[in-house]
């Protein structure tokens, strides 16, 4: 049988603001393997984004485990965790974090350039991953010129670069219609078939679990309904 790509086990992370103590995130389980595309639903602060830092590795556990590729990321230095990050983990962010100067290739690229990729490679696979998610004729386009979906697009290809095994999505839908919307999922859907990476993505909308391999309602932290 193989073996999550990412095992958490009795995660918690809890804030402390004066005499203030917010458990953000507590008593979660959660495998992600191969191939899926996991889901976490739930309002606003039921801490899906902070469950999406402790996997990335982003933010440290207060109790519990998170295993990557066998790995507990607690205990791995700071350098080992940006390394991490860079070769095996893509982002991709609700407002898209793509650079206004840089046009889509060259947003695209800029991540293959700080990995130190051979120049040629860079190109090629800059190109493909534009060509993936349907943009290689806006390569040359900035990203005021493109739509919110053609820029969310450009986001997930910047995310794929770098061949991650694991891409973290936090609401990469929350600022697009519903059509937009449904049409990033099917896309989603499409990549993990064909770069074989495993997504992991928060959502308010639970119309769109339908494109879930595996999906998690959040609410004050915790898992309160699988599906």
């Amino acid at each position: 049988m193989t073996e999550p790509l990412v095992r958490a086990r009795g995660l918690e992370r809890v804030f402390t603001f004066g005499r203030q103590v917010v458990r953000a995130v507590h008593a979660v389980d959660l495998d992600v393997n191969p191939g899926d595309l996991v889901m976490l639903t739930g309002r606003s602060g039921s801490g899906k984004t902070t469950l999406l830092n402790l996997l990335a590795g982003l933010d440290r556990p207060t109790k519990g485990s998170v295993l990557f590729r066998g790995r507990e990321m607690s205990r791995l230095p700071e350098r080992d965790l940006v390394g991490l990050r860079r070769k095996e983990i893509g982002f991709v962010f609700q407002s898209f974090a793509l650079l206004p100067l840089l046009s889509a290739y060259e947003n695209v690229e800029l991540p293959l350039r700080i990995a130190n990729w051979n120049r040629g490679e860079q190109r090629r696979r800059a190109m493909e991953c534009l060509e993936l998610v349907g943009l290689g004729r806006r390569a040359s386009h900035r990203p005021y010129e493109l739509s919110g979906g053609e820029r969310q697009r450009v986001a997930i290809a910047r995310a794929l670069a770098h061949r991650p095994c694991l891409i973290l999505a936090d609401e990469p839908t929350g600022e697009l219609d519903t059509t937009t919307g449904v049409a990033i999922f099917t896309l989603l859907r499409e990549i993990i078939a064909r770069e074989q990476v495993s997504v992991v993505l928060t959502t308010h909308d639970v119309s769109m679990v339908r494109f879930a391999t595996v999906s998690h309602h959040m609410s004050d932290g915790t898992f309160v309904t699988d599906k």
